[in-house]
């Protein structure tokens, strides 16, 4: 792919992904009484002008196609403790990093690290579960190609913020 395809490719993403975050305005035209629905504001004389902005307040209406269909086949669930602190946080920033919606266990009851200890064969924090895989401990590589495997964006999309679920 070329330079000039490629970048004219990247502008018609961000004009496409730009419109979806668009105002929209409804309005009664003075002139005619028709109902106007646009996406410029209205002019000074119309009447019962109503603007709505396009958000995002469907948490997954954001969150791009390969993201949804590998949170579907392989949830991601992060498994720390309190006294888990340098590890557990560069976990966390690589799943943020990637942009990648995951929930954060903090190993608090013996129930927990029961299931800890089953997942992965001890209470090793942090450790992941990406569908029915895990790894207990943090290594980037290790971490990296499982999401890999699993269809995870390599990098989080332009905009989004961290992914994570409070710790239960």
């Amino acid at each position: 792919m070329s330079r000039l395809s490629a970048f004219c490719f990247a502008l018609f993403l961000a004009l496409a992904a730009s419109s979806a975050l668009a105002q929209t305005y409804r309005w009664i035209n003075p002139k005619t009484g028709g109902v106007m629905i646009t996406d410029t504001p209205p002019p000074g004389n119309a009447k019962l002008v109503d603007r709505t902005q396009n958000d995002r307040s469907d948490p997954e209406q954001g969150i791009p196609y390969a993201t949804k269909r590998a949170m579907d086949n392989f949830p991601v669930t992060l498994y720390t403790s309190a006294d888990c602190a340098t590890e557990c946080k560069d976990a966390r920033a690589l799943l943020n990093k990637r942009g990648i919606p995951f929930t954060e266990k903090a190993l608090k009851t013996q129930e927990d690290f029961d299931e800890l200890k089953t997942l992965v064969g001890g209470a090793f924090v942090p450790s992941i579960k990406v569908g029915n895989q895990s790894i207990k401990g943090f290594l980037t590589e290790s971490y990296d190609n499982l999401l890999d495997l699993a269809g995870y964006p390599k990098t989080a999309p332009y905009g989004s913020k961290p992914a994570v679920e409070p710790a239960k």
